[in-house]
């Protein structure tokens, strides 16, 4: 069972689900914060006509008398009382509780108090939450017996009318967030849809498109984020249209190579198929098995192109190739061929143990054609020469032969595909050796040199000086 594919994930839906929650979480923190800092202020705010009414009420103790006494501000008791919309509980007492006046129910703070300093705390009185406001200070005149005794003043007031306030406070609050919360998470919804147009509007142009187009993608208004993609699709449609180049090519040159062998050899079959005579068919076969062989040759080397090209579209690193060892392998490998033609084969240069950087197979196909070439192109009886040198930190491997040569219009066109010269005209071939070892150099950054003095033809491979290394 073949395993399922992995699903696509939408990149709006990413953008929602990261944006919105996100914001929502803000805002939950921000709303806590400030229903805090609003707890904290409208208790400050009761807190402070709290605390007016108990000093109001400490201003009219007296204890001059001998015992405790007060004048209450029944006026400002009951216009407080209005102000806070609740109910209103005092108590005045002795610290030693002697003396009681008011509500004597009214619970003590927790802690002792310290003189001079009110204390505000919640407690239930009645069974209904108050807020009080305790304050202690030293009586003068003292009571009798009572010489380091204090008083104690206490104003509550029911908590309901304060807490009704910070309800509504925080109702509006929350309705208002809410509010902004919708709000803001509709404008990142159009903002996430309006970003995403772009990217929208570049998938219609490519759908629309021709299946053949194949140019370059300009879309200067996409957003400076989008435009790395765009390049990069740019850079792979490229290497695709270069690939269907070299398709296309290929094919081209196949067709164009293939055609006339295999209608000879389809003609030459005919003939051999209509004659009587054994020895003429004989004949008519030999032929076609000579056709045979230039088309399998022509092939190979139109096959040897292909992959040379496509090793150029590659990035492969380069890695040192030792020539000597290549070379004897290329010798060795072709040494038959050149035997068959009483051919003498010789070697220069191989205790320089001369190395470059390159493709070792691509380099071996280089110089298996210069061999090729040479041994077909030398005569019978003639002598082949394969030379490395190191010159100006050039590194150079030469092929020499002792053939006819090459003319000046010749080298000029040395290296185009199919092209072949004066010499060839005797020989078979398809004009691809020399196109073959042109692109390889060219992958190599090295060039190809042709020189012929007269009779015979020096073919060279001249690989670049290394970089010199920074110190």
């Amino acid at each position: 069972m073949p395993p399922a594919e992995p699903r696509s994930r939408s990149l709006r839906a990413l953008l929602l689900w990261m944006l919105i929650p996100a914001q929502v979480t803000v805002l939950s923190i921000a709303l806590w914060h400030s229903s805090s800092q609003l707890h904290n202020q409208i208790d400050l705010a009761y807190d402070r006509s709290l605390i007016g009414a108990l000093r109001a009420i400490d201003h009219n103790i007296a204890t001059d008398s001998g015992g405790l006494a007060v004048e209450l501000p029944y006026l400002m008791l009951e216009f407080f009382e209005l102000t806070a919309n609740n109910t209103v509980y005092y108590r005045i007492m002795t610290e030693d509780g002697l003396a009681d006046i008011g509500n004597q129910e009214l619970p003590l703070p927790d802690a002792r108090l310290q003189s001079g300093t009110p204390v505000f705390y919640d407690r239930d009185y009645l069974g209904t939450p108050i807020r009080i406001a305790a304050l202690a200070r030293r009586m003068s005149p003292p009571l009798y017996g009572q010489e380091r005794g204090r008083v104690i003043v206490m104003v509550g007031e029911d908590r309901s009318g304060r807490d009704s306030v910070i309800r509504d406070i925080m109702l509006r609050n929350i309705l208002r967030d809410a509010l902004e919360v919708l709000a803001s998470s509709g404008l990142i919804f159009l903002g996430v849809l309006i970003g995403l147009r772009p990217l929208t509007r570049l998938y219609r142009k490519l759908k629309s498109r021709h299946v053949d187009d194949l140019s370059p993608i300009l879309a200067p208004e996409l957003p400076r984020e989008v435009q790395p993609l765009v390049q990069a699709i740019n850079q792979h449609v490229a290497r695709h249209a270069r690939q269907a180049r070299r398709q296309r090519q290929f094919l081209d040159d196949a067709s164009h190579q293939l055609r006339t062998p295999l209608a000879v050899l389809n003609t030459q079959l005919d003939y051999a198929l209509r004659e009587p005579d054994p020895a003429e068919a004989r004949t008519a076969l030999l032929a076609m098995r000579q056709g045979l062989v230039q088309a399998q040759r022509t092939s190979a080397q139109m096959l040897a192109l292909a992959r040379v090209r496509e090793a150029d579209a590659q990035t492969d690193a380069l890695l040192p190739v030792a020539l000597a060892p290549l070379a004897q392998d290329v010798i060795r490998q072709l040494y038959s061929l050149a035997r068959q033609k009483h051919q003498s084969i010789a070697m220069e240069g191989a205790e320089l143990n001369a190395t470059v950087p390159g493709i070792e197979w691509l380099l071996r196909e280089a110089v298996l054609n210069l061999m090729d070439n040479a041994i077909k192109y030398t005569p019978f009886g003639g002598s082949i020469t394969l030379r490395i040198t190191q010159e100006s930190g050039q590194t150079v491997l030469s092929v020499l032969d002792t053939g006819l040569g090459m003319s000046e219009a010749d080298i000029r066109k040395a290296g185009r595909r199919f092209r072949r010269g004066q010499a060839g005209k005797h020989t078979h071939g398809a004009g691809l050796g020399l196109a073959i070892v042109h692109t390889i150099m060219q992958r190599h950054k090295g060039s190809l040199s042709i020189r012929s003095p007269g009779q015979g033809c020096e073919v060279s491979l001249v690989f670049p000086a290394p970089p010199a290394s920074s110190a």
